[in-house]
């Protein structure tokens, strides 16, 4: 976990239920900086009220939670700052926000992406990666997993370190030295 600590902009990406939220959470407290959750969760039934209840009680009073659902660049503007570091728990709900909201995902995407440099704050995204699932049988299915898809590359791209989260193990992806074949 410390050496994602020293980048600016880090991606978690992983299964649902693999440790992702948690590693995130944990990479913010250990940075020593003032802890802000960007929630982008909206409590559409009784079930994910509960899961965003268990996920506040999970964090220490320290603390700091937004709710965003929809502007996440605008939320990250106003939150992001030297002293603090940012937690955007989820890209992947807050795409499906998009989606109802019937907005473009690719545009909303690379904005978002474009967005990330300009940031005076460390940022640590949450993002589910759904490519390792069955094709979805529905259109609209099928062009959401594309989108997640297209975005966590428009973040691994934008980030400085990308750390896959597997059974609550980290497994460090971006920088990593590829190896080398002599022939």
């Amino acid at each position: 976990m410390a050496e994602a600590s020293l980048y600016r902009r880090v991606l978690v990406i992983g299964g649902a239920r693999s440790g992702k939220s948690g590693y995130a959470v944990a990479l913010a407290e250990s940075s020593h900086l003032l802890p802000v959750m960007l929630a982008t969760a909206q409590a559409a039934d009784a079930e994910m009220a509960e899961r965003i209840a268990r996920h506040r009680a999970e964090r220490s009073s320290r603390w700091i939670t937004h709710e965003e659902p929809l502007d996440l660049i605008g939320a990250l503007r106003r939150c992001a700052a030297p002293d603090r570091i940012v937690v955007v728990d989820c890209a992947t709900l807050w795409l499906s926000n998009l989606l109802s909201a019937r907005c473009d995902l690719e545009a909303e995407g690379r904005a978002l992406a474009d967005e990330l440099a300009a940031l005076s704050g460390p940022v640590v995204f949450v993002s589910n990666e759904v490519g390792y699932g069955l094709v979805p049988s529905s259109a609209v299915g099928r062009r959401f997993r594309d989108a997640q898809g297209r975005l966590n590359q428009m973040l691994a791209q934008a980030c400085d370190a990308v750390v896959e989260v597997k059974a609550g193990l980290p497994l460090q992806i971006k920088p990593a030295s590829l190896p080398r074949i002599a022939f």
